[in-house]
């Protein structure tokens, strides 16, 4: 494993640049944001995004095939939420972490 700085190997810089790659998005940093706040099911996210099911499934699902949120059945509903890779951090953001580095999202200071 090459480093390329202090500590940050080829692969550190192939996670952050699939994260970035993630969070380039405003829906799916809106979908981040309403989950720090509790569990929801598709249907009120579409509510609450103004946009339709496809659209919202479709960013959940890039979500979830990263491990940014995780999800659980309650009869033909499915509800989603932040996984244990996320921390809020209350008004300062949101913590993702991966293998070897974090990446945080919040208010410039």
């Amino acid at each position: 494993m090459r480093k390329i700085g202090p500590g940050v190997s080829n692969e550190d810089l192939d996670q952050l640049t699939s994260v970035f790659q993630l969070l380039s998005d405003q829906t799916r940093l809106k979908i981040l944001l309403l989950l720090a706040q509790g569990e929801r099911n598709v249907t009120t996210l579409c509510g609450d995004l103004a946009l339709p099911q496809p659209t919202v499934s479709h960013h959940l699902g890039l979500l979830r095939i990263r491990n940014v949120i995780g999800h659980r059945r309650q009869g033909k509903q499915v509800f989603y939420a932040l996984n244990g890779m996320v921390n809020l951090l209350g008004e300062q953001g949101i913590q993702l972490g991966l293998e070897n580095t974090t990446v945080t999202i919040g208010p410039r200071r």
